[in-house]
């Protein structure tokens, strides 16, 4: 089963920022790559997916961080929920790791 992808304003703005520029290609690729893993199995093990203790969804829902990159500096993660629906993901946000 592949999950519906919705994205926030946020989420959104952090892809356009990736796209905007050949010097982020690398990581606009990655961060594509983990998407598609998320779509269909948000427990890939190369996306190591957690539990983000310190944000909650609109609705108190679960967020979680995965990795679209790993062992980089500034390396990309992908914060999101499940739901609105059973069979959707909503992504927060698309954020270089301080």
């Amino acid at each position: 089963m592949a999950f519906e992808m919705l994205f926030t304003h946020q989420a959104n703005a952090d892809m356009d920022e990736l796209e905007a520029g050949r010097a982020h290609a690398k990581r606009l690729k990655a961060v594509r790559k983990a998407l598609g893993y998320l779509q269909i199995n948000p427990r890939h093990p190369g996306l190591n997916t957690h539990k983000y203790m310190s944000l909650s969804g609109p609705k108190g829902e679960d967020v979680f961080e995965a990795y679209a990159e790993n062992k980089t500096p500034g390396a990309y993660r992908i914060f999101w929920y499940y739901g609105p629906s059973k069979d959707a993901i909503t992504i927060i946000a698309i954020t270089p790791h301080p």
